[in-house]
């Protein structure tokens, strides 16, 4: 080995001795720091911990009250930043916010609602009525500062300073300086919350290539009403795309889920009548959604299970960076859903377009005028009947009309069947029934027409009832809700398509239905033909049957309403019957004009070349032969 070996393994020598040693003091420089830095959080903590329980000393009456979460339900963790490791082994405290509309318990872990109570209304027991209850939702963002930090693993520090009886603020901070916040705002007299989510002071956690963060929506909604079934079948997940007449939903008893990949203004986890919304002013930029519905025995007695994961853009690298959010605990109140401006009365089901517009500004507005000056729901619904009844009376009149006329030539009718009782005689039969209707003066489509223009009404009713809050729990005779089925014997067990009950109203309404429509068939159709002998037993016997089980489960309210409509309809019949059709003035006109021609409508010249054509393709059939 040269000298110049030598020299050059005795520098690496030194070169190596003096980094370890500067190494090693700028360890323990490090441990020091970090001393330090434990010692300014343990004394931080016990800063923040003596305000609060100070400020909960002089404000014992306050409405924010200090509850207790169990540090050990919490999961073990451990974090580079020592005051998360402090936030994960704390225990949480409640804090309560209310107005006169609802009750919210925000938890400090988290920094998230813990419950939701309404006020104003009640379960169908009568139990207080919350659209989610303590440890039956989580809320939680997820950022990287620069490792993955879950809001809902820490305990965040409650500012009292910052706080109010309408105001919650919560920081989760970090050893830098910088912290978290959520801020929450209960407007009076309101069920919107206002919540603000801020990042303070953490450009230098937040890497500059995350961009986003995640924010994950976690509900189990108990069953507050009467029938499962019609429960289920209005509860569902809605979500909504900006500039969209109406929101993309799943659920409707089914369970479901769906990943959207494009901007979403806003979701909602609704119930039959009670929605948990939440929007983002500046759009999520994405979500995976689900729900599930719980079986009608759950032990629990909880509805269904909805959750929503969503991604949230924003802009790296600021000193502060602040995103809204807003939320929604209340009822599924048209007016009050409207009010906010977001199209969040979109996710009540009032039908299509023409179904929707006629339930919109027909419906509603009548049923709120009447409620101004009547507060029994069962007038205002037998009012509301007589008003539709009288609208729609011109065009019904033409039905009626021509269904008493049908009863007036029912003799000549009798006639014809006899005269052509053979199957092969058919299309006699019909010629010479459709020459007498001519004679008569009576159009065939005269009572189809203004029939089918009534079913978007039948429709519109039959969406609105179900749907409408302002039936919920209204006694009505012995209905105790009109919003729920009235049953008057329960079986205690369930039968296959009927259900576990009988609804006194529904029965009602197919007795009501069957006597009209055998009074109807039995004016109307006669003869040996099975087509109108199936016709016949169709309408007496088979709708009434198939109109009763598919109410029995359904609102009290819309039975109620069917009823009424069936009765009032047998009134019109038998009044135009009586006063406005005259038998004799149709036998008249019947034996003045035989022998004679009588000119024929468009229709039954359309009608007459059908039946032209159709001979001659069997002729041309027999030909074949």
């Amino acid at each position: 080995m040269n000298k110049n070996s030598i020299i050059g393994f005795v520098l690496i020598g030194l070169i190596m001795i003096g980094f370890f040693g500067f190494q090693s003091r700028e360890y323990k420089k490090q441990l020091a720091i970090q001393a330090q830095i434990d010692s300014v959080a343990r004394v931080e903590q016990a800063r923040q911990d003596s305000i609060r329980l100070a400020y909960f000393a002089e404000h014992p009456e306050d409405t924010l009250v200090a509850g207790r979460v169990a540090a050990s339900d919490a999961p073990i963790a451990v974090y580079p930043d020592s005051l998360l490791n402090v936030a994960t082994a704390r225990e949480g405290a409640a804090v309560t916010v209310a107005n006169d509309k609802i009750e919210i318990v925000f938890d400090t872990r988290g920094a998230q609602p813990r419950s939701v109570r309404v006020k104003d209304y009640y379960n169908h027991d009568s139990t207080d009525l919350y659209i989610f209850r303590d440890g039956k939702a989580s809320i939680g963002v997820t950022v990287y500062a620069p490792t993955a930090v879950d809001t809902r693993k820490f305990v965040f520090d409650y500012i009292p300073e910052a706080s109010s009886d309408s105001t919650v603020v919560m920081r989760l901070p970090f050893t830098g300086g910088g912290y978290i916040e959520q801020k929450y705002v209960l407007h009076k007299g309101s069920y919107h919350v206002d919540n603000l989510l801020s990042f303070v002071g953490m450009e230098g956690l937040i890497p500059r290539n995350v961009s986003s963060f995640d924010v994950d929506f976690d509900v189990t909604m108990p069953r507050m009403e009467k029938g499962y079934s019609n429960e289920t079948r209005y509860s569902r997940l809605n979500y909504y795309f900006s500039g969209e007449k109406s929101p993309e939903n799943i659920g409707g008893g089914r369970n479901g889920s769906k990943r959207v990949d494009s901007k979403i203004s806003w979701f909602a986890f609704q119930q039959q009548f009670f929605s948990a919304i939440m929007r983002a002013p500046g759009e999520f930029s994405s979500g995976e959604f689900g729900i599930e519905f719980k079986k009608e025995d759950d032990p629990s007695h909880d509805l269904m299970a909805c959750n929503a994961a969503l991604r949230v853009e924003f802009t790296p690298g600021s000193k502060e960076i602040s995103v809204p959010f807003e939320f929604y605990f209340g009822p599924n109140h048209y007016q009050t859903l409207k009010s906010y401006g977001h199209k969040y009365e979109k996710i009540i089901p009032l039908g299509g377009s023409l179904i929707g517009w006629f339930t919109k500004w027909v419906i509603i507005p009548l049923f709120n005028w009447l409620h101004q000056f009547i507060s029994n729901f069962g007038i205002i619904i037998l009012l509301m009947t007589i008003f539709i009844k009288i609208v729609v009376l011109p065009f019904a009149y033409k039905s009626y009309s021509s269904s008493a006329k049908m009863a007036a030539v029912r003799p000549w009718i009798d006639k014809i069947n006899e005269k052509y009782p053979k199957q092969e005689d058919a299309m006699k039969k019909q010629q010479a029934t459709m020459d007498l209707y001519r004679r008569a003066g009576i159009s065939p489509m005269g009572g189809c027409l203004p029939m089918l223009l009534q079913f978007p009404i039948l429709w519109a009713m039959f969406r609105f009832f179900p749907a409408s809050i302002e039936l919920r729990q209204q006694h009505f005779l012995w209905a105790n809700d009109l919003s729920a089925y009235d049953s008057i014997v329960d079986f205690g067990t369930r039968i296959p398509i009927l259900g576990d009950h009988i609804s006194l109203f529904a029965l009602l309404m197919a007795v009501s239905m069957f006597f009209y429509s055998k009074v109807l068939s039995g004016s109307q159709m006669s003869g040996n033909d099975p087509n109108t002998q199936m016709m016949r037993v169709m309408s007496i016997y088979f709708m009434p049957i198939m109109m009763f089980v598919i109410c029995n489960s359904l609102s009290s309210g819309l039975s109620y309403y069917y009823l009424l409509s069936n009765i009032i309809t047998m009134i019109e019949t038998f009044v135009i019957r009586k006063w406005f059709v005259d038998p004799a003035a149709i036998e008249a006109r019947i034996k003045a004009s035989e022998g004679k021609p009588v000119a024929k409508s468009k229709w039954q010249l359309r009608l007459e070349e059908a039946q032209k054509m159709q001979r001659q393709m069997e002729q041309n059939k027999k030909n074949r032969r």
